[in-house]
């Protein structure tokens, strides 16, 4: 009788020893999802903050993209209107400019 009586207690102690580990286990487990649903938090606000800046930086490619089809199209307006005299005056001026600095660093 004196046995069983002490292998009933081996029985409480490894029993009580599984239970301890298994909560130390579980707390451990619980301190692992708290981080992961924190870290899953912040990537969702980083997504949502980029995605906001992406759309504000497609906006201003859109922006800049009609001002400079605007421009194109002045442009091309200018050229078949004619204005040759304006081409000249560019030419002469580039050649002036060229003259200029020649002049300066042969004299130097």
């Amino acid at each position: 009788m004196r046995r069983a009586h002490i292998g009933d207690m081996g029985y409480q102690n490894q029993a009580q020893l599984v239970e301890e580990e298994n909560q130390v286990l579980e707390d451990a487990l619980s301190g692992k999802v708290k981080a992961l649903k924190s870290l899953s938090i912040d990537i969702g606000t980083e997504v949502r903050t980029q995605n906001m800046q992406l759309r504000n930086m497609d906006d201003d490619f859109d922006t800049s993209g009609n001002i400079l089809q605007a421009t194109m199209g002045r442009l091309k307006a200018l050229t078949k209107a004619g204005h040759y005299k304006i081409w000249i005056y560019m030419i002469l001026f580039c050649v002036f400019v060229f003259l200029v600095c020649w002049f300066i660093v042969r004299f130097r």
